[in-house]
C-alpha cells in the first residue's frame, strides 16, 4: 500500500437514512439530497432499495437518470427478482452498483430466513453471480457480520468474491461490536480470505452503542478502504456512522489512517442542514462537526483562549466545513440573488416553488433586517411541502395570557378547494391550536414528539418546530418554521398529518 490510499465514501442517507423512524422522502427530496451529495464529492450514493416499493424504484431510477458524478447504487436481497429490479432501476446510470445482501448470523438464518448455512451460502454466491452478469460493479454484504461465526463468514465472503463481487462490505448491523474486536475481525478476515486484497473491503457500522464512527475508523486502520455513512449519522434505530465525522477525522489524522477522500469539506455543513430540513430530523446542538454548539464557547477560560488564539480550544475552524459562511440577503435583494443563493445551498426549485419562496422571502425581509441562510432553508422547507399538501393552514389566531384560557381559531384549506374554520380551547396555545386542527382534518393520529428551536439569532429569530405523529404503527415527521413559533407548530403538525393522509408506505 502507498502511504496515502484512497478511501471510498458510500453514503446511504437515501436508503438506510430514510429508514429512520418518521422519515419518508419523496422523489424530489431524494433528488435534491443526491445532487448535494454529488456536490459534496461522495463517491457512491446508495439511492434506495428498488424492489421494496414502486416509490423507491422510481426514486432510484430518477437518481440514476439525473445525478452525475458518483456511482449510483441500489440495494437488493438475495433473490433473482430483487437483483433484476435493482439492475432495471439503475439502467440509466453511467456508473452503477448492485448491492446484494443476506443475513448470515445464526439469529438471522434461524429466526428470519429459516435457512441452513449451506442454503444461505448458495443464495449469496448465486445472486452475486447473477448481479455480476448485469453490472460490473457488485457489492456483497453478509448482514449481521459481527454476530456471524467467523469461519462461516469467511467462507461466504470467499465464495462471493469468486462469484464476482468487487466490493465486500462487513456490516455491524445492530451496532454490537466494540472497536478492538471489530478491528481484530477485519485483520483475521484478511488472513483467512487472501482474495480480500483483490477487492475493496467496506464497513457499515451502526450506532446502537455509540460506536459507529469509532468502529468505522478502526476499520480503516485495519485495511478497509470503503466506509458507508449517513449525513448527520441518521439511520435505523440509533443511526449510522456520520459522514461529516468520518470525513473530518480522517483528514485531521492522515498519519493514523493513511487515507484521503474526494470530499469537499466546505459542503459538509450545508449538506447537514439540507438533510435535516428534508427529513425533519433536528441536529442536536452538541453534534460533532455540524451541531449548533460545535463552534460555540461559553466558558470564560475558553473565551479568553479563543480571543488570543483560536487553536487553544478549537481544532476545526468553521469555514473548513462550510459553517459560519452565511450570505446575508435583505429586502432589496432580487429574485435572481435568491435563486443563486438557494442553488449554492443545494436547493433546486422550479419556477412555481421559487415564486412562492420569493414571496415568503420578501415578507420575512420586511420583518427582519437580515435574512440568513438558515432563514432561507426554513422558507424553502415550508414552501416545498405546501405545494403538495391535501390540507393547508390558511389562518391562525390565538388568544392566551395569565388570566385567559388559551383559545385558537384555525381556518384550513381542504381537498376540493373548500375551507373550514374551527375554534378550540386547550391547556396552552399549541394544545388549543392542535385541537382546532384535529376538528378540521379527519386524520386520527397521536402526537409522540414535539421539539422547538430557534434557528437564527435575535428577537426576530425564525423558530423551527419538528413533530412526530403515529397512526396504526406508522410514524411520520412534520416540520414547520416561522417567526411566530405557534404558527411554526401548526405548520409542523399539518405537515405530519398530510404525510399520513397521503398514505406513503414506510420504508422496509
Amino acid at each position: 500500500m502507498s502511504s496515502v490510499d484512497r478511501l471510498v465514501i458510500l453514503d446511504t442517507t437515501l436508503r438506510d437514512g430514510e429508514q429512520s423512524p418518521g422519515v419518508a422522502l419523496n422523489v424530489e427530496d431524494k433528488l435534491t439530497i443526491a445532487h448535494q451529495l454529488a456536490r459534496a464529492g461522495v463517491d457512491v450514493i446508495e439511492a434506495g432499495f428498488p424492489n421494496s416499493s414502486p416509490g423507491d424504484f422510481a426514486a432510484v431510477r430518477a437518481v440514476a437518470e439525473q445525478v452525475e458524478g458518483p456511482v449510483i447504487a441500489g440495494l437488493c436481497r438475495c433473490s433473482a427478482e430483487d437483483v433484476r429490479a435493482c439492475a432495471d432501476a439503475l439502467r440509466p446510470a453511467a456508473s452503477a452498483r448492485i448491492h446484494v445482501f443476506i443475513g448470515t448470523s445464526p439469529i438471522h438464518r434461524d429466526g428470519q430466513l429459516h435457512l441452513s448455512p449451506a442454503e444461505v451460502r448458495e443464495r449469496a454466491v448465486s445472486m452475486t453471480a447473477l448481479a455480476r452478469t448485469l453490472r460490473d460493479d457488485v457489492e456483497f454484504s453478509p448482514m449481521d457480520a459481527s454476530r456471524t461465526e467467523p469461519e462461516f463468514l469467511a467462507d461466504v465472503v470467499a465464495g462471493c468474491i469468486d462469484a464476482g463481487a468487487t466490493t465486500v462490505n462487513l456490516p455491524d448491523t445492530v451496532g454490537y461490536a466494540t472497536p478492538d474486536e471489530w478491528r481484530r475481525l477485519i485483520a483475521w478476515m484478511y488472513e483467512q480470505v487472501p482474495r480480500l486484497r483483490d477487492v475493496v473491503l467496506s464497513v457499515h457500522c451502526h450506532n446502537d452503542l455509540g460506536l459507529a464512527t469509532a468502529n468505522s475508523l478502526v476499520s480503516v486502520v485495519a485495511g478497509a478502504r470503503q466506509v458507508e455513512t449517513c449525513v448527520n449519522g441518521i439511520g435505523e434505530r440509533a443511526g449510522n456512522a456520520a459522514l461529516e465525522e468520518i470525513a473530518v477525522a480522517t483528514r485531521m489524522h492522515p498519519q493514523v489512517y493513511g487515507v484521503d477522500t474526494s470530499l469537499d469539506h466546505t459542503q459538509l455543513y450545508r449538506t447537514s442542514r439540507l438533510v435535516s430540513q428534508l427529513t425533519g430530523m433536528l441536529v442536536q446542538p452538541n453534534k460533532a462537526v455540524v451541531g449548533a454548539n460545535a463552534f460555540a464557547h461559553q466558558s470564560g477560560i475558553h473565551q479568553d483562549g479563543m480571543l488570543k488564539d483560536r487553536r487553544t480550544f478549537e481544532i476545526i475552524e468553521p469555514h473548513e466545513v462550510g459553517a459560519g459562511s452565511s450570505l446575508v440577503l435583505g429586502k432589496l435583494s432580487g429574485r435572481h440573488a435568491l435563486r443563486e443563493r438557494l442553488n449554492q445551498l443545494g436547493y433546486r426549485l422550479d419556477e412555481e416553488d421559487l415564486r412562492r419562496a420569493f414571496v415568503r422571502f420578501k415578507q420575512l425581509a420586511d420583518r427582519k433586517r437580515d435574512v440568513t441562510d438558515r432563514d432561507l432553508e426554513a422558507i424553502v422547507a415550508d414552501e416545498r411541502q405546501s405545494g403538495t399538501e391535501l390540507y393547508r393552514l390558511e389562518h391562525l389566531q390565538v388568544s392566551c395570557g395569565t388570566n385567559l384560557r388559551p383559545t385558537a381559531t384555525v381556518r384550513m384549506a381542504l381537498p376540493g378547494g373548500s375551507s373550514r374554520e374551527a375554534v378550540a380551547v386547550g391547556d396552552g396555545p399549541v394544545d388549543a391550536t392542535y385541537r382546532a386542527i384535529d376538528s378540521l382534518v379527519p386524520v386520527s393520529a397521536e402526537l409522540e414528539e414535539f421539539a422547538i428551536q430557534a434557528i437564527t439569532e435575535g428577537m426576530d429569530a425564525v423558530g423551527e418546530v419538528s413533530v412526530r405523529v403515529r397512526k396504526n404503527g406508522t410514524l411520520r415527521a412534520g416540520h414547520g418554521a416561522d417567526t411566530d413559533i405557534i404558527v411554526a407548530a401548526a405548520k409542523a403538525y399539518v405537515h405530519a398529518l398530510n404525510k399520513i393522509s397521503a398514505g406513503t408506505p414506510p420504508p422496509d
